[in-house]
């Protein structure tokens, strides 16, 4: 008997461990979204960005988060200074001063990144789920700092959030869930 409690012990241990958003490329996301219509979250980042790395392992890491958004969006990782090229609105963004040597420290900001004016990293982009850009949100952010900008974006209440008082009444009721 312990070894069935102890076997099934180390299986959920596995499974909670093995536990990961579903991240993707930006086509592949929107060829997704052709098939089968969902939200899209961009986490852009990049190699040198700490707060990027803490975004990794302690939000984007966590069960909430990564249930919300494998239910409710399809995942990108972008690195904003990398050399991946993105097809956008029929525009396809490259990064024309990508330099592959450079080992460490920042390099060129990809073109996509600028379309998106992203102006710091971590930047999380959301896009509608007909591929059009609603909103960047900038910064790090906790799991229950992000679950309201995952919450209000999956079921549209950022539609009705049209002043600066609307947003911070939703901000005042708004109940986190995640842990």
């Amino acid at each position: 008997m312990k070894n069935i409690v102890l076997l099934l012990a180390l299986v959920a241990t596995a499974t909670v461990s093995a536990q990961k958003i579903n991240w993707m490329s930006m086509e592949d996301a929107l060829a997704a979204q052709a098939n089968a219509p969902k939200k899209i979250i961009v986490d852009v980042y990049t190699t040198w960005c700490g707060p990027c790395k803490l975004l990794d392992r302690n939000t984007f890491s966590n069960k909430d988060v990564i249930n919300f958004i494998n239910e409710n969006y399809y995942a990108v990782k972008f690195n904003g200074e990398g050399n991946e090229e993105v097809t956008y609105n029929d525009f396809t963004y490259t990064n024309p001063t990508f330099k592959a040597n450079i080992s460490r420290g920042r390099n060129g900001t990809h073109l996509f990144t600028e379309a998106l004016k992203i102006r710091g990293y971590p930047s999380l982009v959301f896009f509608e789920d007909d591929g059009s850009l609603i909103q960047a949100v900038a910064g790090y952010k906790t799991p229950q700092q992000l679950e309201i900008y995952l919450k209000m974006i999956a079921n549209g209440d950022y539609k009705k959030l049209t002043t600066a008082q609307s947003w911070q009444e939703y901000q005042d009721n708004f109940v986190s869930t995640f842990k």
